[in-house]
């Protein structure tokens, strides 16, 4: 089938994804955790702080959901007791 005009003019108007989500910095230190997240889009973006202990015993730990509003900056802390196995911040429309 022929290529025309109509066709790439329909394949231009496409509605891309838009983007979305915080960018996040965490930092460990000891048994404390800090992340700070950016919102650099329009939606807001709830984001979580989650902590994995590295001892057996040592609870592991999910912060509340926080808004990060359009041009915002949230700051998302958590701790062990002991050592910090890993941190990851999860993201929700």
């Amino acid at each position: 089938m022929p290529q025309g005009p109509l066709s790439a003019r329909a394949e231009e108007e496409k509605p891309r994804p838009r983007p979305f989500g915080s960018e996040c910095r965490t930092g460990v230190a000891g048994s404390q955790v800090v992340a700070y997240c950016h919102n650099p889009y329009p939606e807001t973006d709830r984001v979580r702080l989650h902590v994995e202990c590295d001892q057996w015993w040592d609870i592991d730990t999910d912060s509340r959901p926080v808004e990060a509003g359009p041009a915002m900056t949230v700051r998302l802390t958590g701790r062990c007791w002991k050592a910090v196995r890993s941190v990851w911040v999860s993201h929700q429309k």
